[in-house]
């Protein structure tokens, strides 16, 4: 349960600084590099999701012992 709390704190942290980088680009009239910050941040977080669904199908695959 721990594990899970910490993910979803790091993806909050993640959103909230990459919320200010955006406001901060993007208002300093630099629209490319304020998109490109939020792809970055979107990118960061795919990789962890994803990571996390790799774990919980290989512990589905060792509980009902496929393959």
């Amino acid at each position: 349960m721990g594990y899970d709390l910490n993910l979803i704190f790091k993806i909050v942290g993640v959103g909230i600084l990459v919320g200010a980088a955006h406001y901060i680009l993007k208002n300093s009239g630099k629209e490319d590099y304020a998109f490109l910050a939020t792809l970055g941040g979107l990118g960061i977080v795919l990789i962890w999701v994803i990571q996390l669904l790799g774990n919980f199908f290989e512990q589905v695959r060792s509980v009902f012992k496929l393959f």
